[in-house]
């Protein structure tokens, strides 16, 4: 039995000693937290403060109540405490305590594997940025958090695909096409204007001298010249973004073009589609559609006065296709300027043939970087804004990718570079990623003093000490915090846990001699710090963030 199974008898324990109390509220679910202070044990429940109205009781009784009722015959609980107002504390047996290594152990990358996701089928997008420009800072903190969710959906159960929606049709794509004329006409010497919405960012330059160092001045004499600097300019800018997407430990398995939406006439048909249900009607030369009976505030538009599409139309013929891809379960992360357009794509998604449960947005607030204590808004190398690229080479992968799973998704925060830079303990990355280094450290001593690192103990005698069961209990816990992050989709759960395995395990380290004259006492602890360095390694890979054996 792992923890989590332990978990789920000690839960459906409690329903049973409920039922018998008769205490009986089917909408109470029953919840096992896992107590930042280990004097509350290693879990607890506040099921008696729910339980209040229904038994009309205090708390407090009620749960001595449960505890005098509970049977913990066969679920290795070594005892249960009632704590004020109401909370029921779980103490674990020491010996289903130690048995957490040898799983670790056994199982190794494939401890804290889910399959709360079995039969789900995730289709996740994020970034899909219009390929114009660099990716600025939002986008990067939009490719971690995406990223970060398909690896701990995955670690769930859930079978993932990771989607970018390359916006390579519209009017931003005609704007680039004619910026990269402009650039590559100045290169030919002939002067012209840059189009007001035109784009000036140092990649439309080189995209331009690249165009003329391969084909002089020739381009302008083509037939499809427009065509031809428009494909180019998609094209090349599309493979900077992938470029810096890879370097940043994020890959996709779709990329779909907005333009196929139009070459295969699926807008045209979802159009139609609404057309033909009764989902649209005619107003003042435009089409609308009618997502205020599906809880939008209004109706929208989707084809206006002069024929052509709203933003939205090509975004409902999309998420049209995704869903007759099979998957069941479409998310979104879009940026914080989304927030109005969630409710108008649910009411779409209802109408093409699904329910708007189907869709689930997770909206990514801005982010303010901070250095020598006030806010940076431009790049020291391009005098624009701050690109990942930018964070790629002056700051590093790792701290960027943990700072950015640090906070949850929906909330504003300040990315302080000098912090994410600082080689201390004050630097959250730096403190998890030096505790799996000083493990490894550990390892090579232990091999130097002679000791056999490779075959460990499976039983446990000596291991002993509250810091050494904090630590086993917080192993333990993996697997609880990969379920609370895929299900509340909040990478942050991720770094929390690995925060406070680190601390535990520094804490033991400090507290405890590893190494000794006692050879099993010393094999113990190794079996013990192994399956620290296997959970750390697990949980930081989780958030794309490297383990070093060395710092």
């Amino acid at each position: 039995m792992n923890v989590q199974e332990l978990v789920a008898s000690i839960k459906k324990e409690l329903k049973n000693t409920i039922n018998r109390l008769q205490y009986v509220d089917d909408s109470i679910e029953i919840l096992m937290e896992y107590p930042k202070d280990k004097a509350n044990g290693d879990y607890a429940t506040n099921l008696a403060m729910k339980l209040a109205k229904v038994a009309r009781k205090a708390p407090i009784k009620i749960a001595e109540e449960i505890v005098q009722e509970f049977d913990k015959k066969g679920l290795f609980i070594d005892k249960i405490e009632v704590a004020n107002p109401g909370f029921i504390n779980f103490f674990l047996d020491k010996s289903f305590m130690t048995q957490i290594i040898t799983q670790i152990n056994n199982l190794q990358e494939n401890y804290g594997q889910l399959t709360i996701g079995e039969g789900e089928h995730l289709n996740i997008e994020f970034v899909s940025v219009n390929p114009t420009g660099s990716l600025h800072i939002g986008h990067a903190r939009g490719a971690s958090a995406g990223d970060s969710l398909c690896r701990i959906m995955k670690k769930a159960g859930y079978e993932v695909t990771k989607e970018y929606y390359v916006n390579d049709a519209g009017n931003q794509i005609h704007n680039l096409a004619l910026s990269i004329e402009v650039r590559y006409k100045e290169l030919c010497g002939i002067n012209t204007i840059m189009p007001e919405d035109g784009y000036l960012g140092p990649e439309i330059t080189v995209a331009a001298k690249q165009l003329f160092a391969a084909y002089g001045n020739t381009i302008l004499d083509m037939e499809n010249s427009y065509d031809f600097f428009r494909d180019y300019g998609v094209n090349s800018l599309l493979e900077e973004l992938k470029k810096d997407l890879a370097d940043f430990g994020v890959e996709f398995d779709v990329w779909f073009s907005e333009k196929t939406l139009y070459e295969n006439n699926l807008v045209e048909k979802t159009v139609q589609f609404l057309k033909d249900h009764n989902y649209t009607y005619e107003q003042d030369g435009a089409l609308w559609l009618k997502t205020s009976e599906y809880n939008d505030e209004k109706d929208r538009v989707i084809i206006k006065s002069d024929g052509t599409y709203t933003y939205i139309t090509p975004d409902i013929a999309y998420h049209k296709n995704k869903l007759e891809r099979g998957y069941t379960k479409l998310i979104d992360i879009l940026g914080g300027d989304h927030h109005g357009y969630i409710d108008r794509l649910k009411a779409a998604i209802e109408m093409v043939g699904g329910k708007s449960d189907l869709l689930d947005v997770e909206i990514l607030q801005m982010v303010k970087v901070l250095q020598n204590g006030e806010e940076v808004k431009m790049s020291k190398r391009s005098g624009k804004a701050i690109t990942l690229r930018d964070l790629i080479d002056e700051v590093g992968v790792d701290p960027i990718r943990y700072f950015f799973a640090m906070r949850s998704l929906n909330t504003h925060m300040d990315l302080d570079l000098d912090l994410a830079l600082r080689q201390t303990n004050e630097n959250p990355v730096y403190y998890a990623q030096y505790a799996h280094a000083r493990v490894c450290s550990i390892f090579v001593m232990a091999e130097e003093k002679g000791f056999n690192v490779h075959e460990l103990p499976t039983t446990f005698t000596t291991l002993s000490g509250e810091k050494t069961f904090e630590l086993i209990s917080i192993l333990g816990n993996y697997g609880e915090a990969i379920r609370q992050a895929a299900v509340q989709r909040a990478p942050h759960k991720i770094t929390n846990y690995i925060n406070t395995l680190a601390s535990a395990f520094h804490s033991f380290y400090n507290d405890e001699q590893v190494l000794s004259d006692d050879p099993q006492k010393t094999l113990e602890r190794l079996a013990l710090l192994k399956a620290v360095r296997i959970v750390m390694a697990n949980a930081l890979d989780l958030i794309g963030v490297s383990a070093p054996t060395k710092m």
